[in-house]
């Protein structure tokens, strides 16, 4: 249950001083939505989130949750929000392009919203490709085996504005947590970074 309770800790830089009503797909367990009312960014919160557990155990610590299938949920029957989180989930959905859409009728006219996505022009998966030819799911990555959607910083800025979004910081992530300190190094360089960047974050308002 840990990959489920992970705070996002490095949103905070685009986090709004304050948004009244907050709503996150793929909450997992509630943390980040727990986090942000503890700390008096919000105040009320609700989640939807796909996995039974998950689900059961954000019930304690959010104020409205949701269980199923985002694509499938009457988004309009939750009334609209000031903040709407989408951290690491748009890769999952068949239509992250109609999902944005969606989303975009939910948030009120000063709202935001903040979307992450791996970078699938990370080293890790352009050398294995290149080189030896190989693309090999996993359990969890860039290369998770659930993941329908793959995106680099280009596409993934032309998804929120196709959506309608005007994007206002969009930020490279990941590049400390490389284990070999020559990827640490080399991901500091500005030509590198599309390289080393592990996740994309972006904010981005009602254009």
């Amino acid at each position: 249950m840990e990959y489920y309770g992970f705070v996002r800790h490095e949103i905070a830089p685009m986090l709004p001083a304050h948004a009244d009503r907050v709503l996150e797909l793929g909450c997992g367990n509630g943390a980040t939505l727990a986090w942000l009312k503890a700390n008096g960014r919000c105040n009320s919160t609700t989640g939807i989130e796909y996995s039974p557990d998950a689900s059961s155990i954000a019930r304690q610590h959010l104020d409205h949750v949701i269980e199923g299938d985002a694509e499938q949920i009457d988004l309009q029957a939750l009334g609209q929000f000031d903040l709407i989180l989408c951290l690491d989930v748009l890769e999952h959905l068949r239509d992250p392009w109609q999902m944005l859409r969606k989303l975009k009728q939910q948030l009120t006219p000063q709202g935001r919203i903040i979307v992450s996505v791996p970078n699938i022009r990370h080293h890790s998966i352009l050398l294995p490709l290149l080189f030896r030819g190989q693309w090999r799911y996993q359990a969890a990555g860039i290369l998770d085996q659930t993941h329908l959607r793959f995106f680099t910083q280009e596409s993934a800025q032309q998804l929120l504005e196709q959506a309608g979004f005007q994007i206002e910081q969009c930020t490279g992530l990941g590049q400390q947590w490389a284990a070999s300190r020559f990827w640490r190094w080399l991901g500091k360089l500005a030509w590198a970074k599309p390289f080393c960047s592990v996740q994309y974050i972006l904010n981005g308002k009602i254009s």
